[in-house]
């Protein structure tokens, strides 16, 4: 029996060791891993792309009372281009809205539309629109009920294509100037080239010219490696600073309504380090303005947006 136990001691003995061995062999591996050189720009697979996104706006008087909440959402179908020439081609699959707690309603015109996105220098097309973003569209667009949008709103469904390109703006290669690709370790950061830039927001005749958003010092920090979708991701945080913009809306062709405001906002990207496609990115933004209308007393209110985009599968619509 004496003989069984010291065997059974010497055996139970040489798992613990190997046991032991095995599990700082993987903490060394785990660390060498953290520790490494990544590539945050890798080239993008050419596998078809399914988005969606929700836009989450809330309105608040100056004592904090929430006067209503808008929220949009978008289906987006990315196919990648195969030699660069346009850009990716982008289809709009579906967009509803839901202003101020009432249904939500499509809107028709926006289901089907294609167009194509690839970032440039200045993030403008050749016609000056951003992200190449056509204006036109979102001139007097109606919901499924027949109802024209509010032009505040149609704003807010314009941008919400812009929010989503402007996440390509932070995950990837920002050519010339500083960008993602600068980022190597875990815990390096930057001041991104797109710090104090300043992009045009007129929309057609509705939000007229000289009207501009400016972002502050845009900063981003590799903060951790993560699990999105069964893939491990870079989590990338991005922050605009403190940033400002100044609307000039046209509700009738004789009355201009000019707003002035900050804005501060930041989130997170989680960007697949194989395949080169962001699986998720998040929004927060807070927004102080004061708006005059014409024959009119001052308003002054705040905002809050909370946006959340997942790379999923083929959406059933």
């Amino acid at each position: 029996m004496k003989r069984i136990a010291t065997c059974l001691l010497l055996i139970f003995g040489f798992a613990s060791i190997i046991n032991g061995a095995s599990a700082q062999k993987k903490k060394a591996n785990f660390q060498d891993f953290l520790s490494q050189d990544f590539n945050l720009v890798p080239q993008h697979s050419k596998d078809t792309q399914y988005f969606e996104m929700e836009s989450r706006m809330m309105n608040y008087a100056l004592d904090g009372t929430r006067l209503g909440t808008d929220v949009y959402h978008l289906f987006l179908r990315c196919v990648p281009s195969t030699d660069g020439s346009k850009g990716d081609e982008y289809t709009c699959l579906q967009f509803t809205a839901k202003i101020n707690g009432a249904p939500e309603v499509a809107i028709p015109s926006l289901a089907g539309w294609q167009y194509y996105f690839r970032l440039t220098p200045d993030g403008k097309d050749e016609k000056g629109q951003v992200f190449g973003i056509d204006h036109a569209r979102f001139e007097n667009i109606k919901d499924a009920n027949g109802n024209a949008i509010p032009v505040g709103n149609t704003y807010h469904v314009y941008n919400a294509f812009i929010d989503f390109h402007s996440m390509y703006v932070f995950c990837e290669n920002s050519g010339s100037g500083n960008g993602i690709q600068n980022l190597k370790r875990l815990g390096d950061k930057i001041v991104h080239a797109a710090a104090n830039s300043q992009a045009p927001v007129n929309l057609g005749s509705q939000v007229a010219e000289g009207s501009y958003f400016k972002n502050g010092e845009v900063t981003l920090l590799f903060k951790g490696v993560s699990r999105e979708n069964e893939k491990t991701c870079a989590l990338i945080e991005y922050d605009s600073g403190e940033s400002s913009f100044v609307m000039k809306m046209k509700p009738m062709s004789n009355m201009e309504v000019n707003t002035k405001g900050s804005s501060h906002y930041w989130g997170d990207i989680y960007k697949d380090l194989a395949s080169g496609w962001f699986q998720k990115a998040t929004l927060h933004e807070m927004v102080v303005h004061e708006t005059n209308v014409p024959g009119m007393q001052k308003m002054n209110s705040v905002v809050e947006r909370n946006i959340s985009i997942k790379n999923i599968k083929q959406p059933v619509l």
